[in-house]
Parts: structure tokens; C-alpha cells; sequence
């Protein structure tokens, strides 16, 4: 979900089974604990885990607990290992999978069903599997369409605002995208043109959008920190796309990783582009430390843990009455009226829409 997740939604290969199969350590360190008793409680993430160490400090002192990361690089690929290891687990909760991939956690029994302290607390409309309780909201955020306000400054462009918009031709060869086979934010924009134009007309609009020019890159890094000509990191790689998907939380990073910090965001968000995530984390089947995990599941929905997630992974909190920063609200405000799909509808759908979209736009 933070803005630096990149995930694979592709099918493992069944070559692949065995060589991530034996990367489940049975080792108590590896595990996190073991049933002499470890005190290490293991946490499986993507590769954007990020928490200030005086609150992670905080809940070791009080827990007794010592946690250990381990981030397992792209969200998707994270997801696919921990379901093909799930027998032998590398560690005792997993964080990081959101409502584009959820079924595929659960179908697979990744989970085993806790019910974390503070769940009441959750606003009602991330909440999920409430009858069984395998996973616990963490977070959500916006997949948008960012944009570079100084080019459209300097070519007295209007920046669209909405998915037709991306279709006109003052604009035809300014967009990059993820991949929708590769990304996480590749597949949330894919599944908000789909709630947009309904299952007859999805695929249109991808044709048009193609014909309009779109560049499809394998990851968020790539379009982002490359390709996007807006960012700090696109400027020094002489990024030329003044559209890019990415998410309504990415300006705020350019202002708080700006020395000095500007008075305003360099990017905007087309507001009309925007898909809504939620990121759950759950406690893994064979945890080898529940107790630990489910320690930590409670953390994770603590107030503190809530507040400090803004400034650190880009995202914002679930829990009511979390606060946010004035910098992370005022430069990256949630879209007003995004884009959802029903998660029944994604399960349905999303390998097959991803198969189509593979064989329509890369093909």
C-alpha cells in the first residue's frame, strides 16, 4: 500500500514450487520462534515496511516481544511465497496483502482466524471477514494518476482530472503505468478502469488509452522513481512521462523529502482516476510464535502504530481517531468518490481481467 509497494500478480510456475518451498526455514531464528520459547516474534512484509524505531521500541518493552523483518520484496511475489511456504512459515504474521489480492491469501488458507484488540475500532467500511476474522485492516490508500504541475505549467495544459480525460489527444504520449501483471498499483488502476467502465467496457477503454499512447513499465519504481518527469528521482533519471500511476500519498513524499521543503506539492493527483486500497495483515497458519503474532497483530492497530504510519509508509490509518499529520493530509488529501470494486468481484474477475489486459495492451 505505501507508495513504494510493487507487486506481482503473476502465477508462480510450478518450477518455482520447490525452490520457494525450501526457503520456509524450520530454524527458530528463522522462524521467529519456536516452541523452546524464542521471544522474537517474526514480521513477513513487502519490501515498503517502514515504522519509527521508538514506537516499534515501545511495543518490544511492553510486549516482551523482540520483532524481527523480514521483507520479502515485492508485495504480490511476498504473497505467492508465503502461500507456497505456508506449511513451513518464515515467520509468524504477514503484512502486506490488500483487497486487490486478498482472496487469493485466503483461499489459500494462509491465515489463521485472531480477532486483534482494537478491531472495534476499525471503520466499518474497511472491515472484512468478519465471520472469520483471518485478517486484520491496517491500512488503506488511493491508486491516482499523479502529475508533474510544472510541465503542464510550461505547455499551458490543463492536467486532466478523470479516466476519459487520459484518452484526449493533448495528452497522448504523457502517461506511464505499471504493469497490470507486475504491480500493485498497475493492477489497482486496471481494476479502477474496470468499476469505471464495467465489464463491456474495460477493454475498450484500454484500446484507446494504448492508441493514446501509454507506456507500461514492469514496476512502481520504474514509472515512478524513472520514468515520471515530476519526482525527485525522475528528474535525475531525465524522465520525460508527466503522468504516471501511482498513489494520492505520493505528493506529500515530495514535500517531506525536499530539502528545503517547498510550500507546495510539485505533483497533483487527478482525483478522478482513483481506485481505493486496503492492506490487511494476518496471522500466518503455522506460526511457529502465535502468541507473539497475535501481540503483534494487536500493535498494528494500536493508536500508536496507526499515527505513526503517514509520515513513514505513505499510507493512511484505519482506526478512528487516528491522527494524521497536517503535512501528509494537506498534500495528500483521500480522493473524494474513488473507485471500488466488491471484493467477490475481484476474486472473480481479476485473473482474467489481467490475462485480458496482458493479451490486449502488451501484445
Amino acid at each position: 500500500m505505501s507508495i513504494t509497494k510493487k507487486v506481482s500478480v503473476l502465477a508462480v510456475g510450478l518450477g518455482m514450487v520447490g525452490t520457494l518451498a525450501a526457503c520456509g526455514s524450520s530454524s527458530d531464528d528463522a522462524g521467529g520462534s519456536g516452541s523452546g520459547g524464542s521471544k522474537t516474534v517474526t514480521l513477513v512484509s513487502h519490501d515498503s515496511w517502514a515504522a519509527s524505531k521508538d514506537v516499534i521500541a515501545a511495543f518490544e518493552k511492553e510486549s516482551g516481544y523482540q520483532v524481527k523483518v523480514l521483507e520479502d520484496g515485492d508485495a504480490g511475489q511476498a504473497v505467492n511465497k508465503a502461500i507456497l511456504t505456508k506449511d513451513n512459515p518464515q515467520g509468524d504474521v504477514f503484512f502486506g496483502v490488500d483487497n486487490t489480492l486478498l482472496s487469493r491469501a485466503l483461499d489459500n488458507g494462509l491465515f489463521q482466524p485472531y480477532e486483534a484488540k482494537g478491531s472495534d475500532q476499525v471503520r466499518p467500511e474497511y472491515r472484512t471477514d468478519q465471520d472469520k476474522h483471518r485478517v486484520t485492516p491496517v491500512d488503506t490508500g488511493d491508486i491516482c494518476v499523479n502529475y508533474d504541475k510544472a510541465y503542464f505549467s510550461k505547455h499551458g495544459l490543463t492536467p486532466p482530472t478523470s479516466f476519459d480525460d487520459l484518452l484526449k489527444p493533448e495528452y497522448k504520449d504523457l502517461l506511464v503505468t505499471e504493469n497490470a501483471g507486475s504491480s500493485s498499483p498497475g493492477l489497482g488502476f486496471l481494476l479502477g478502469t474496470a468499476a469505471q467502465y464495467g465489464d463491456d467496457g474495460w477493454e475498450g477503454y484500454w484500446k484507446k488509452l494504448k492508441a493514446n499512447g501509454v507506456k507500461v513499465v514492469d514496476s512502481w519504481e520504474q514509472a515512478y522513481n524513472e520514468e515520471f518527469s515530476g519526482s525527485a528521482g525522475g528528474k535525475k533519471a531525465k524522465g520525460d512521462r508527466p503522468l504516471v500511476v501511482s498513489y494520492a500519498s505520493s505528493p506529500p513524499v515530495e514535500v517531506v523529502y525536499a530539502d528545503p521543503q517547498p510550500a507546495t506539492a510539485p505533483t497533483g493527483v487527478a482525483d478522478g482516476t482513483c481506485f481505493r486500497q486496503v492492506e490487511y495483515a494476518g496471522l500466518l497458519s503455522n506460526a511457529r510464535n502465535p502468541e507473539g503474532g497475535r501481540a503483534l497483530l494487536d500493535f498494528l492497530l494500536s493508536k500508536s502504530f496507526q499515527e505513526d504510519m503517514p509520515l513513514n509508509m505513505f499510507v493512511y490509518p484505519v482506526r478512528e481517531g487516528a491522527q494524521v499529520p497536517e503535512v501528509f493530509s494537506k498534500f495528500g488529501p483521500q480522493a473524494k468518490d474513488p473507485q471500488t470494486l466488491d471484493p467477490a468481484k475481484i476474486a472473480g474477475n481479476r485473473d482474467q481481467w489481467v490475462k485480458s489486459w496482458t493479451s490486449l495492451v502488451l501484445k
